[in-house]
């Protein structure tokens, strides 16, 4: 049964297979591709590594060039005719078998471009973007200390943005307050309940005028701008629905392929 179904390491390594191979780096002239930043986030699961930001992927390419020059070493000092190594790689053998199967399967796998349409009709309310607000947030111990933040902003006219940010940077005990209070692009469902019904009830360009209370203090938001909800459009998701069709196809295939190998097998259980 392991060897039938689709594991999850090997769907992301077939996936990655048919991707097309981005270089992040060379190290003596060898290329650090999206296969070596693979082989690393595999220790991540559930983790994109395009979604990471830019300085934790500065820091997987750096371990990716440090894995590429140790594996370099390991064979310039023989490992391969090793009889550890010899043992290792026969051991592997049969899976390595069974994933090169599986890639050159996928690869057999063609979706149509009626089944994605047919597919995104079928399935819009997946593609809805819920309503997103880009807010900055000062974050305090007291109501006093909120309200007289408030008070400050109040005063700062036109220059409100560049007032809060200068509060955000002095008196938030945020870890957002080196950024002027930046917390970038949220959904409702990301922040606590407080927070979010305060954050979405402004109007673009306007901060509370209340103190909002929460779990971790006193919060004065300020909405810089505001998404409505909105549903993808084909064009948009296409090359996700096709991903994910071709794999759905794919072990499918596989499914199937194994119960009709076991059906003409000699299959003894021993208990």
């Amino acid at each position: 049964m392991k060897k039938i179904l689709l594991s999850s390491a090997i769907a992301f390594s077939l996936l990655q297979g048919v991707s097309s191979a981005e270089t992040f780096a060379k190290v003596n002239g060898d290329e650090i591709t999206e296969k070596d930043i693979a082989a690393l986030m595999r220790a991540m699961p559930g983790v994109s590594f395009a979604q990471l930001p830019q300085e934790a992927k500065d820091q997987v390419v750096n371990q990716a060039i440090e894995r590429k020059l140790l594996i370099a070493q390991a064979k310039k000092e023989g490992i391969e005719k090793s009889k550890e190594f010899k043992n290792a790689l026969e051991s592997v053998k049969e899976d390595l078998a069974l994933e090169v199967w599986m890639r050159q399967e996928m690869e057999k796998v063609k979706v149509s471009s009626s089944e994605i349409e047919k597919f995104y009709n079928q399935n819009k309310a997946k593609f809805v973007q819920p309503e997103t607000a880009k807010v900055k947030h000062i974050l305090v111990s007291s109501e006093a200390d909120a309200k007289s933040i408030i008070a400050e902003l109040k005063k700062a006219g036109k220059n409100v943005v560049s007032k809060f940010e200068e509060l955000a940077k002095a008196k938030s005990k945020d870890g957002s307050a080196q950024n002027g209070g930046e917390l970038g692009w949220i959904a409702k469902g990301q922040v606590v309940p407080e927070f979010a019904d305060a954050a979405f009830k402004l109007d673009k360009g306007k901060y509370t005028q209340t103190p909002v209370k929460t779990q971790f203090g006193y919060h004065v938001i300020y909405v810089d701008d505001k998404r409505p909800t909105t549903t993808l459009g084909l064009k948009e998701v296409s090359e996700q629905i096709e991903q994910n069709l071709k794999l759905t196809k794919f072990q499918e295939n596989v499914r199937k392929e194994g119960q009709d190998l076991r059906a003409k097998a000699k299959v003894e259980i021993i208990k």
